[in-house]
């Protein structure tokens, strides 16, 4: 009995003083306030080096404003009619507009109206082509102009940055953009000579850009060339970094194409299957596939087809467009 508790407190004494020397010992030797300071000076070059890396490059904080500028400019709100036109580089009034979509609408709805569709169906016809066609042709006009505009800008800055390196001033460069540049660019810049020689400010007149130009793009160009022009600075440098950036977002932005043409090119493929389909079918026999107009359930049946094909062509599409 003596022989148990003997060695009863032995193991309590000896787990007591194991765990005395875990938990107390370090505390009392300062062991581990020199394992602190040990880490602490191991650490400071790395973290000197992180803070360095933390340092952006001017190239890297132009790519950081041209993207917040892109969001912002996504949130405002659509232009006035007459802005639009303007953007999309056509001299129209708003009344030689709704004139356009008026006769537009009036054609349709003869050419419909005649071809045995009924009333009701002309009337939706003509509607859509007096709202939706006029307004779909301002916005492809407006893109492929602003495309245009974004393949030759970036030449047109190389040029300035060229040209206020070789000693010309900034009003010159422009001048040689506005003569020899390609459009939309040579007529824009054309502008902003013109806008400057009646009085307004070089900087003001860049920035008035964004207005013809409503791109991320032209608005940094606008603002570079403002801040310039009231605080002075390093001018060429500032250009020459916007032009890496475009140069950088336009190679981007075509190697994006080519990866996403061939997932493009399905899509479209399995989008027009079943309207081919239905095509060929009705030709060959027409009494097989006329049900489906023509009996309830059919109709019913092709009402689903429709949604479901038109909600898996918007999943493609949300798949296969990247933003960058």
């Amino acid at each position: 009995m003596n022989m148990q508790v003997l060695a009863m407190s032995f193991l309590a004494t000896v787990a007591v003083g194991g765990v005395a020397w875990v938990f107390l010992y370090p505390l009392l030797s300062g062991e581990r306030q020199a394992e602190k300071r040990r880490e602490s000076v191991a650490r400071a070059e790395p973290v000197a080096r992180a803070s360095r890396g933390q340092q952006k490059s001017r190239r890297e904080q132009v790519e950081e404003s041209l993207k917040e500028l892109e969001q912002r400019q996504r949130k405002q709100k659509r232009p006035p009619l007459a802005v639009r036109i303007s953007q999309a580089g056509l001299s129209w009034s708003k009344r030689q507009f709704f004139l356009i979509a008026a006769g537009l609408g009036i054609v349709f709805f003869v050419l419909f109206l005649g071809s045995g569709l009924g009333l009701m169906s002309a009337l939706g016809f003509g509607f859509a082509a007096a709202f939706g066609v006029p307004f779909w042709l301002l916005s492809y006009l407006k893109k492929r102009r602003e495309n245009k505009f974004l393949n030759a800008f970036p030449d047109a800055v190389d040029v300035i940055v060229r040209g206020i390196k070789s000693g010309l001033p900034l009003l010159d460069s422009l001048k040689m953009i506005a003569a020899e540049a390609q459009e939309p660019v040579k007529s824009e810049f054309r502008t902003i000579i013109e806008t400057q020689t009646i009085g307004v400010p070089l900087g003001d007149a860049c920035q008035k850009l964004y207005e013809r130009m409503p791109l991320p793009e032209a608005n940094f160009f606008g603002i570079v060339i403002s801040i310039q022009q009231k605080a002075g600075g390093n001018l060429s440098e500032a250009l020459g970094n916007l032009s890496k950036v475009l140069r950088d977002r336009k190679r981007m932005k075509a190697k994006i194409q080519a990866m996403s043409m061939e997932a493009k090119a399905s899509a479209g493929i399995i989008g027009s299957l079943p309207p081919a389909v239905m095509l060929l079918v009705w030709l060959s026999s027409p009494n097989y596939i006329t049900v489906l107009w023509t009996h309830p359930t059919g109709q019913l049946l092709l009402v689903g087809c429709v949604v479901w094909m038109t909600i898996g062509i918007l999943v493609m599409r949300k798949m296969i467009n990247f933003d960058f």
